[in-house]
């Protein structure tokens, strides 16, 4: 009797899954933890004028930052517009993923192009597009005012509103596609069968849908409050150089000063503050939900 060949064992499947990984792995290793690595290193060096960068191990630069009221301002005004268009953007792109998901219409796919086809343009571009708009002779101005509606145009370039605007702009189609991509695997008959039950719409979607979609919320959140707390050509172009966040600060002190010590640092700041602030939200929110 034949006896047919022995299939691998799960220990040799796992062992070769683990030697395709190592490539990626060293890849990450070599890009980004490196240059982090090599970036911390560097802000605890001293800075000289003249003298560009002198080697030592000094705190001096984060306790200039942090005992500076000016960058702990620039922190602060970093986080609260990173907040506030995360929160932004939940709120528009949740009724909007929901409606891409469940549509059946065969436009649907023409729907879905046109949330994404904003990212095919860059930021800046965009952002110069905001700036035409917003501008004291820019469109939205000028239509208030040919209808009368008021005398004087409306301060709005420069401002953190003008920010807001261009940074939610550019992060929204992020919050949708991942909240799309989530909200699509939900079984509708379990929305019917909330409603079969006597449950009202508003009902359904916080008792029901809402815990079904956490995992595409704590994804387009962390996703959009990255992306916010470390936004550079939106709040340069549309925000002035009055309206300082942590992403141009930190190329002013690389670029203009030539103090890469300090630009390090702020930089780690930024890095460190993002992550913190992620992970802190990520276990609230799903101890929320457990």
């Amino acid at each position: 009797m034949s006896t047919a060949a022995p299939e691998p064992v799960a220990g040799s499947r796992t062992h070769l899954a683990g030697l395709l990984v190592i490539p990626a792995t060293i890849l990450v290793m070599v890009g980004l933890i490196g240059p982090i690595a090599i970036l911390f290193r560097y802000s605890l060096n001293q800075f000289i004028p003249g003298q560009f960068m002198v080697d030592g191990l000094t705190i001096e630069n984060y306790v200039k930052f942090f005992t500076d009221p000016y960058y702990l301002n620039v922190l602060l005004r970093t986080v609260r517009v990173a907040v506030i268009c995360t929160l932004a953007c939940l709120i528009l792109g949740f009724p909007l993923a929901y409606v891409l998901a469940r549509t059946q219409s065969r436009f649907k796919n023409l729907l879905i192009i046109a949330v994404v086809l904003p990212l095919f343009v860059g930021n800046a571009v965009r952002a110069a597009g905001w700036m035409t708009a917003f501008g004291n002779k820019g469109a939205f101005n000028v239509s208030l005012m040919g209808l009368g509606l008021i005398d004087q145009p409306i301060e709005i370039m420069f401002t953190e509103t003008a920010v807001l605007i261009g940074i939610i702009a550019v992060n929204l189609p992020f919050m949708v596609l991942t909240l799309q991509s989530v909200i699509e695997g939900i079984p509708r008959n379990v929305e019917e069968a909330a409603f079969s039950l006597g449950a009202a719409p508003a009902a359904m979607v916080r008792r029901v849908l809402w815990p079904l979609a956490m995992p595409g919320v704590l994804a387009g959140t962390i996703l959009t409050f990255i992306l916010a707390m470390n936004a550079y050509a939106t709040p340069v172009l549309l925000g002035g150089p009055k309206f300082q966040m942590m992403g141009p600060l930190v190329y002013g002190q690389f670029a203009q000063q030539n103090n890469w010590p300090f630009g390090g640092a702020i930089s780690f700041i930024l890095m460190t503050a993002t992550l913190l602030l992620t992970v802190v939200a990520n276990l609230v929110v799903q101890r929320r939900y457990r």
